[in-house]
């Protein structure tokens, strides 16, 4: 009885070790395919890419950029010679050989910089007022610049004197101040071309050139080179006036392209009041002064009295102040470097009065 006993426990015990070693190896085989599952899978094989031909030259689209953006300082007065304030890009109209051209935007002149050469007549024409306009001259510099902008002095003499290089203004009033009067003749045309050269090789992009003359423009040195030319080693006979008259048209028309290619707006003061008018010669200078200052959208001033020329010099100053930089693209075509005729206008206030450059020069075309 005791035997059956032992028996069956046996059995019970055995039966339960089984079982419980049987849910043991379900369990931790339903944890590991857990953990299989859980796992990423391996990143799959990335494929190599095919390497590319090189493209040949013909294989790109070539693209020519054949517009060239133009800046045209423009003076707006009104009937007092005031500059005239407040205008914006719609009121103004710009063609280009007869085609109206889109203004794209209008610059700041206070934010554009200077680079004004200005050249003193030291000859003997101007002996007896030489300190007052080197006292104006020098005055109208300090005033007028500011620290961004540069000026350089040149002496108009028997040659063109070159004094003082870009600076600031004190430094070229000082330069101004420094220079003595001579007696000799006036080499005119040669220092109004040398100051365009001058600014134009050392004037950065973005900066607006400028010349002011104070002189008379009575041109005496090219008139005594001819003679002596002609004189063919003889004592030199002065030409006649109806020559003297056609040497100063050639003159002019010379000078004035020097100024246009330069893109230079040309200033004048002539000191002489209105007895420049007594003399043929010095009306005829006068008048080439005024062409090339309507050919480059300055102005040319004669003062009633010497004392006139620091209200001048004011003048000039506020307007240098006021432009309005007008700026395109050009679309024009045309080979070759002619010049190109530009046309200014405010439709919307005909009573005004428009100063620009008359037209410009190409510097090349792009591509």
């Amino acid at each position: 009885m005791i035997f059956e006993r032992n028996t069956m426990r046996s059995l019970f015990t055995l039966a339960l070790s089984t079982a419980l070693a049987f849910l043991f190896l379900v369990g931790s085989s339903a944890t590991a395919r857990a953990q299989i599952l859980d796992e990423p899978p391996p990143p799959l094989p990335k494929p190599k890419p095919k390497p590319q031909p090189t493209p040949k030259d013909e294989d790109y689209e070539v693209v020519r950029v054949t517009s060239n953006l133009i800046v045209v300082p423009v003076s707006v007065t009104n009937a007092a010679g005031q500059p005239v304030l407040g205008l914006k890009i719609p009121d103004f109209r710009l063609d280009e050989e007869g085609r109206p051209q889109e203004i794209t935007q209008m610059g700041d002149p206070e934010q554009t910089p200077l680079d004004i050469a200005l050249l003193l007549d030291v000859s003997g024409s101007v002996d007896a007022r030489f300190t007052f306009e080197q006292q104006a001259a020098a005055t109208f510099l300090k005033q007028v610049l500011k620290p961004s902008d540069r000026a350089t002095v040149f002496a108009i003499d028997e040659k063109p004197r070159f004094v003082q290089d870009l600076t600031s203004a004190e430094r070229a009033a000082q330069m101004v101040m420094s220079i003595p009067p001579a007696k000799g003749y006036t080499a005119f045309y040669d220092t109004v071309i040398a100051a365009a050269r001058y600014l134009e090789a050392s004037s950065s992009s973005g900066r607006r050139k400028v010349i002011v003359v104070i002189s008379d423009g009575d041109d005496t040195a090219r008139i005594l080179d001819v003679s002596n030319e002609q004189a063919r080693g003889n004592d030199p006979k002065i030409i006649g006036k109806d020559a003297q008259l056609r040497l100063i048209d050639r003159s002019v028309a010379e000078v004035q392209r020097d100024i246009q290619r330069a893109e230079i707006t040309f200033y004048s003061l002539n000191p002489s009041g209105q007895t420049l008018h007594l003399n043929v010669r010095t009306a005829r200078a006068q008048e080439g002064m005024e062409k090339m200052a309507e050919a480059t959208g300055g102005a040319s001033f004669i003062p009633d009295k010497l004392e006139d020329l620091n209200a001048v010099f004011n003048r000039i100053g506020s307007e240098l102040r006021s432009q309005y930089l007008l700026q395109y693209y050009s679309n024009n075509q045309s080979p070759g470097s002619n010049f190109l005729r530009i046309k200014v206008a405010v439709p919307t206030q005909p009573q005004v009065t428009v100063r620009s450059r008359q037209g410009y020069y190409p510097k090349g075309k792009a591509k």
